[in-house]
């Protein structure tokens, strides 16, 4: 029995697990989105989450965390078919991911169904995608335009009982006289 044993073994052994989440996470900084099976994502997320919180904190030993858990591989581009080193995943975790949800409480990632199945085995394809900083400005936007639509709407109503109230005394005024 599997009595409260967390996670999720994906028909591998730890070490491959351990290895795959990490290769996972890595291309997820690096790409910014990735495509995988659910079950892959599920387990990747919270891994994901916790590495850009600590880069969210940018101290020296976060970083040193950082790359213990998930190791600093380079970022490679291909230009003119040479390999050219653009960076380390380390240092675009900190430098560019770790700023951009500095106001954003959690929920970093988000996990879209495709409505692909995978050739071979049928298995259920996501996309595990980074949430973009314009998305959480937005978000803020829309929530303040809704409360300050709700504020319009109820003053409006409130100007118009008022209208209406000075209206009926004004009637009623005429038809005294």
């Amino acid at each position: 029995m599997r009595h409260r044993v967390a996670g999720r073994r994906l028909s591998r052994t730890k070490e491959h697990r351990l290895a795959m989440r990490r290769n996972l996470v890595a291309s997820l900084i690096q790409h910014e989105t990735i495509s995988t099976t659910i079950e892959k994502a599920k387990e990747v997320k919270p891994f994901a989450e916790k590495l850009i919180t600590l880069a969210k904190k940018g101290t020296l030993a976060a970083r040193r965390q950082a790359i213990a858990l998930l190791g600093n591989r380079d970022i490679v581009d291909y230009e003119d078919g040479r390999a050219v080193k653009t960076g380390t995943i380390i240092g675009k975790l900190f430098s560019e991911l770790g700023p951009r949800y500095l106001d954003r409480p959690g929920g970093y990632t988000r996990i879209i169904r495709l409505s692909l199945r995978r050739l071979g085995d049928n298995g259920q394809l996501v996309l595990l995608q980074l949430i973009s900083a314009d998305e959480t400005l937005e978000k803020k936007d829309k929530t303040k335009a809704k409360k300050g639509s709700r504020k319009k709407a109820k003053e409006t109503v409130e100007v118009k009982e008022i209208g209406e109230a000075q209206e009926s005394t004004e009637t009623g005024e005429k038809s005294d006289q």
